[in-house]
């Protein structure tokens, strides 16, 4: 007994000694939490949202073993997504790699990595990519929907839009033109959502046995299907994943790391763009005017001679005020840095706080500033025309404490790591939502229906899904047999779900 209490009270000390550190009178903040070494961590991973809009500004938290300083005043987000001398976005991102995919690259490659993505997303080269994808999703959405369809097809609405995306996004920047050695999209789509399902637990280390042994098996099975993405001499050849793999083969990665690089990328580049549009139809379809200022807005493009091609070029001021406000609504990123350097930050209402190294700096642009009612007037509310002026054109000033904002909503990051593909990632959007309200009717199931709650789980990772999902009616606009509407309440859900 007495030797218990001496480990124990040894193993206290050995506590203290490693993890207590002096305060100084220019840290920030400190709130420790009640649990030793977890600190806070549990009401990080189950809700971040709830948890940090208590702060106002700035917060240091203890999160497991880490101190991580919370900055939550846009005005002083610039100094931190800019600095490349004291803030490192790499080392959280190496964690997270190891955690997740079993990965371990060194730093210098996902710099060149990077390198790659930026030579083949943008450009020249991003107009070869809006046409593939545009093609895929037509192929795709034709598949979907017969045009012998008599009936009306039911399923949910978030399974519709992801899985579409995906595989349309995964033949344009992985597969080229499928051959006789491609994998199957839907196969790898199915296996990918068992993996995207448990990502954030694997990310925080918090899976369940049979959790842990079912995420292993998909990522296994994912690289397995994935062996042959970026080897090809065909019309893929010269692909952004060509090179990628190349690149990979260069620099001494062994053929199991290739794969579960190629996996980070898929999930990476494909992760986000089904849940965005699952939000943006699911808004629409809730909120009959902004379905039908959208849809006059697509309308007036099918009418040319050549909707897909001008598409492309031409511009959708509504359509990209309603995706930004979906976005504002549902991107939920944590944009995380370790200080490798200490820095003295500078907060725009004239305090300093030191940032020691070793520390991690975190901003969480969905609660500062996207749902800030200083900024957005009834931020928790859907409104399509929130990003536009009364004359229609794109609204890009937005005011806190009577100055105007630099950073008033950031679903894409900021700074030196903000997304790459972030056009891509907007054309292909909105060349779905188009092939969609323009090529089939689409009605909730029920009429009434509201918007599913957010997976709070998912906050930090990017765009939130849904708890649930919404179930939805489609049916093809060239089907030999249509539907007969008679009723006031179905003609008016058809004005507003069909051109």
């Amino acid at each position: 007994m007495i030797w218990t209490i001496i480990l124990l009270v040894q193993a206290g000390l050995l506590y203290f000694v490693l993890t207590h550190r002096k305060r100084h009178k220019t840290d920030p903040p400190l709130d420790k939490g009640v649990i030793p070494w977890l600190g806070h961590a549990l009401e990080f991973g189950k809700d971040a949202f709830k948890f940090l809009m208590v702060l106002v500004i700035l917060l240091q938290v203890r999160v497991a073993g880490r101190y991580v300083t919370v900055v939550l005043d846009p005005f002083s987000y610039n100094t931190i997504v800019n600095d490349k001398d004291c803030l490192d976005f790499s080392r959280f991102a190496v964690v997270l790699m190891d955690r997740i995919f079993q990965l371990q690259l060194p730093h210098d490659l996902l710099t060149k990595g990077k390198t790659i993505m930026k030579q083949h997303f943008l450009g020249l080269n991003l107009a070869g990519l809006n046409t593939s994808v545009g093609r895929h999703l037509q192929n795709l959405l034709k598949a979907e929907l017969s045009v012998n369809q008599k009936d009306w097809k039911e399923e949910g609405l978030f399974s519709l839009c992801y899985s579409l995306l995906f595989k349309a996004g995964y033949l344009t920047l992985f597969e080229g033109e499928p051959n006789n050695n491609s994998a199957d999209p839907s196969k790898i789509y199915k296996e990918y959502r068992k993996f995207d399902n448990l990502l954030t637990k694997l990310a925080r280390g918090t899976l369940k046995p049979e959790e842990k042994k079912l995420a292993q098996c998909a990522r296994q099975r994912l690289c397995e299907l994935l062996a042959l993405v970026g080897q090809g001499r065909g019309p893929a050849a010269g692909s952004w994943v060509h090179a990628y793999r190349r690149m990979l083969q260069d620099e001494g990665a062994d053929r199991d790391m290739q794969n579960k690089a190629i996996l980070m990328q898929l999930w990476a580049s494909q992760g986000n763009a089904g849940p965005a549009a699952f939000w943006l139809l699911g808004f629409l379809l809730t909120n009959p005017d902004a379905m039908t200022a959208v849809k006059k807005e697509l309308c007036g493009i099918a009418q040319t001679d050549a909707p897909e091609t001008c598409l492309l070029n031409v511009k959708t001021p509504i359509f990209d005020s309603a995706l930004e406000e979906t976005l504002r609504l549902t991107a939920a990123p944590y944009i995380t840095r370790e200080v490798v350097r200490e820095k003295t930050i500078h907060m725009a209402g004239g305090q300093e706080y030191l940032l020691r190294k070793g520390d991690r700096v975190c901003l969480f642009p969905l609660l500062s500033p996207q749902m800030d009612p200083e900024i957005h007037s009834e931020p928790q509310k859907f409104k399509y025309d929130r990003f536009l002026n009364e004359d229609g054109s794109p609204k890009t000033d937005f005011y806190k404490r009577g100055s105007r904002l630099k950073y008033y909503t950031m679903p894409w990051g900021a700074g030196a790591n903000g997304c790459v593909g972030k056009q891509l990632a907007i054309s292909t959007i909105r060349q779905f939502v188009y092939t969609v309200l323009t090529k089939c009717e689409l009605e909730l199931c029920d009429p009434n229906a509201q918007m599913p709650e957010v997976k709070t789980s998912g906050y930090g990772f990017g765009v939130l899904q849904p708890e649930g999902d919404s179930p939805c009616r489609t049916l093809s606009t060239h089907s030999e047999t249509r539907r007969r509407w008679s009723d006031p309440l179905s003609l008016a859900l058809l004005t507003h779900a069909t051109c």
